[in-house]
């Protein structure tokens, strides 16, 4: 399988590298549906004009899904970051956000939905700029695959943000950009309904709607999914044993089966109290349900020869969550030029958790089954004030100033009972606790934009912030606190060297702060084999990042080459020690330091009237300061990761898309990870100026997967995860009160409300 995996990968690089063969011969008449080239001239203009990221474009595609197949403009590029169009990435017409990131150079996301950025796990997601506290938590594996990605038109990724944005997240950030909700002059309504059935019983539903009336614009988004979750674990351990001088091995299997379910829905309302003043308000809510079963298999080997230990397990349970939010917010317009205040109240209520119940067996020795319950509750509250003011400059520069508060409380209560039935369980207080976290940051950050002559301009950003924290073990009555002032400086520049090459250097300061569970002194109850702990005394970790860049575009083609280096000083690493008994446990820890060395090549253009390709290449080099940690040795190595996508568009009507994914080493400071290759395709058919149908297959030869492998003087582990996440759906996309459609078009901004 493998094999033939990788060869229809090459299948795909050299149709690529023949349709470059093609483009050399005189092109034939591209098909009606696809626009003229841009301009030459007009291939520079790659940033949004001053005053302009408040403003949906013209002739932007609102709420339909139906979109024309070749535009010049499906990757952007800003001093900050890469923009890339979410509109011809038939995936994520069916699927999740994660299926969606993982289409996207620079992100990786793994069989469990968490999500990296050229190998540094610390992200923070956005949506439209802001933040989005259920994706930033123990909670956004989980979303990530289950909410819809058809909602986005876009999808933003700063590894350098200025500093209007927060420095939270030290590998930078991510940012979902919602799809437009304007509608075209001459309507009231548009909107679009989709529809989607996939095997064993798949399934996701969704619409938009949106409704002038005067000054005021109201939309509406929902989503309903259910999808089928599949996966399979092998694990192999070899410990030392201190009596008998061996290695002795010990194997687990584990194979989970069961359904999820999610809905999503989002008001929002628009209104302009005059031609310089515009009112905006959502509420959202999204509930998921997971239920699976599992069945656990564990045998470990004795000193003497043969088996001293063996069970099994059947489990039943899953995650729950409900995330709702709110936010209000008032923008004032000076001028037309970009003059103008904006104010933003935010509001997130995040209620989600765990709870599994276990029927466990020991059958080496023989003793008396027992059952066991596990349940982990979180209650998380945010509140967010932003207040942006931006200002254009005579000498064509342009200076935001900001204050931005974040407030997050937080309860976690973990339970863990064991007893010889359901109705007899007794708590084991080792395991269970109740733990309570505060935290309060303030900021205020200023922005300098201003060009130097017709090809130099140049950003400069400080950003300055005041964190508390404030800790309470209540089972213990251990409290403890965290406070900390720091500043976070960023410089951003770009060179023009003719219309169609821009040089560009930034350099940025992030910090990660520990999660909660990261915090948490306390033991939790993963299995029988496996605890977990957090560490109060956890610092945040602080990066420093330089980029270099170069990009090329004409036309419809895009090429980008950046360098990139990053350093961190107190950097988090789960280590893992063995507590005997074939017992192991995982606590964070901070690293000495880590820094990471890379190269990223991206490339996108037409070959041919009918032929498109993506394509991106990640190479880097991370070397790991274990800073003494027991268990730990310092180590470095290199990565390579990437993915191509080649669109072809045989007719006006038919499109077709076959995508490759292969995601590279990640090293760790006992082991390392890595995931294994991912094959999509797609086709998409237009039935009418309305109509659509889809077909897609995710996973095609269903072994996407992860393996991670931990090396110490005392032990050894190797952990084998296959997803089991091949899935086909087909589909229909209906569209109304939107006319003909027409290219989208995009800019690429800062946070409307300073991030």
């Amino acid at each position: 399988m493998t094999s033939i995996r990788f060869l229809l990968l090459i299948g795909t690089a050299l149709a690529t590298s023949s349709g470059a063969a093609i483009a050399q011969t005189p092109a034939p008449a591209a098909p009606a549906q696809t626009p003229p080239p841009a301009p030459a001239a007009a291939a520079p203009q790659e940033e949004a004009p001053a005053g302009e990221a408040d403003k949906p474009a013209e002739d932007a595609a609102a709420l339909d899904d139906v979109v024309v197949t070749a535009r010049p403009n499906d990757i952007r590029t800003s001093s900050e970051g890469t923009s890339y169009s979410l509109a011809n990435d038939l995936q994520a017409q069916t699927g999740t956000l994660a299926e969606a990131l993982r289409n996207i150079p620079s992100v990786e996301v793994d069989p469990d939905g968490n999500v990296s950025l050229r190998g540094d796990a610390n992200v923070t997601i956005l949506v439209d700029g802001r933040p989005a506290s259920q994706f930033n938590g123990p909670s956004r594996g989980q979303l990530l695959q289950q909410i819809p990605a058809a909602q986005y038109a876009r999808i933003e990724i700063l590894t350098n943000p200025s500093a209007a944005f927060s420095p939270e997240g030290s590998g930078g950030v991510i940012n979902l950009i919602s799809k437009p909700t304007t509608v075209r002059p001459g309507r009231t309504t548009a909107g679009s309904l989709r529809a989607n059935v996939g095997d064993t019983g798949r399934y996701n539903i969704g619409g938009s709607l949106s409704h002038v009336n005067g000054p005021t614009t109201l939309s509406a988004d929902v989503g309903v999914r259910h999808d089928a979750y599949l996966q399979e674990l092998q694990r192999l351990r070899t410990r030392f044993d201190a009596g008998s001088g061996r290695f002795l091995e010990a194997r687990q299997s584990q194979n989970v089966e069961g359904d999820s379910d999610s809905v999503f829905v989002r008001l929002a309302v628009e209104h302009n109290l005059d031609d310089k003043t515009q009112l905006t308000g959502d509420v959202r809510h999204t509930d998921v349900d997971s239920f699976a079963d599992s069945l656990d298999l564990y045998e470990a080997d004795a000193a003497g020869g043969g088996i001293a230990s063996a069970y099994r397990r059947l489990s039943g349970g899953g995650f729950q969550g409900q995330f709702s939010g709110a936010s209000a917010r008032v923008l004032r317009r000076f001028d037309a030029a970009g003059h103008e205040w904006s104010n933003e109240l935010r509001y997130d209520r995040n209620r989600f958790g765990v709870e599994l119940a276990t029927l466990a067996d020991q059958l080496i020795p023989v003793a008396a089954p027992f059952n066991e319950l596990l349940s982990n509750q979180n209650r998380q509250d945010q509140i967010g004030f932003t207040s942006a003011y931006v200002r254009p400059m005579a000498d064509g520069g342009r200076l935001r100033l900001g204050y931005e508060r974040q407030a997050l409380t937080l309860e976690q209560d973990n339970l863990f009972a064991r007893g010889p039935t359901p109705s007899t369980l007794v708590t084991d207080p080792v395991v269970s606790n109740e733990f309570h976290l505060d935290q309060t940051v303030h900021a205020v950050y200023a922005t300098l934009e201003r060009p130097f002559g017709e090809k130099l301009t140049a950003q400069f950003g400080l950003r300055l912030e005041q964190a508390d924290l404030e800790l309470n073990q209540i089972t213990t009555g251990l409290r403890s606190s965290q406070d900390y002032f720091r500043a976070y400086p960023t410089l951003n520049v770009s060179y023009q060297l003719d219309d169609m090459q821009t040089l560009r250097a930034s350099y940025g300061r992030r910090i990660q702060r520990p999660g909660p569970g990261d915090l948490n002194p306390f033991l939790t109850y993963q299995d029988s084999l496996n605890r977990r702990s957090g560490n109060p005394d956890l610092l945040p970790q602080e990066t420093d990042a330089l980029e270099l860049s170069w990009g090329y575009r004409q036309q419809q083609t895009f090429y980008q080459a950046t360098l990139y280096y990053r350093d961190t000083r107190d950097a988090f690493t789960p280590v893992t020690t063995d507590l005997g008994g074939g017992v192991f446990l995982t606590r964070p820890e901070n690293l000495g330091a880590s820094t990471s060395t890379g190269l990223e090549l991206v490339a996108s253009g037409a070959l041919h009237p009918t032929l498109r390709y993506n394509a991106s290449l990640n190479l880097f080099r991370q070397q790991i300061d274990a800073a003494g940690l027991v268990g730990t040795v310092d180590s470095e190595g290199e990565s390579v990761s990437g993915r191509l996508t080649v669109n072809w568009t045989p007719t006006q009507e038919d499109f077709l898309q076959v995508s490759g994914i292969w995601g590279g080493e990640q090293l760790l400071a006992q082991g390392s990870r890595e995931q294994s290759t991912l094959v999509n395709l797609g086709y998409r058919r237009k039935l009418s100026d309305s109509w659509s149908f889809n077909v897609t297959v995710r996973d095609v030869f269903d072994d996407f997967g992860s393996t991670t492998t931990l090396v110490t003087p005392t032990f050894t582990d190797r952990s084998d995860q296959v997803f089991g996440g091949r899935a086909a759906f087909i589909g229909l996309t209906w569209s109304f009160g939107g006319g003909q459609r027409r290219p989208e078009q995009f800019d690429f901004s800062a946070p409307t409300t300073g991030g």
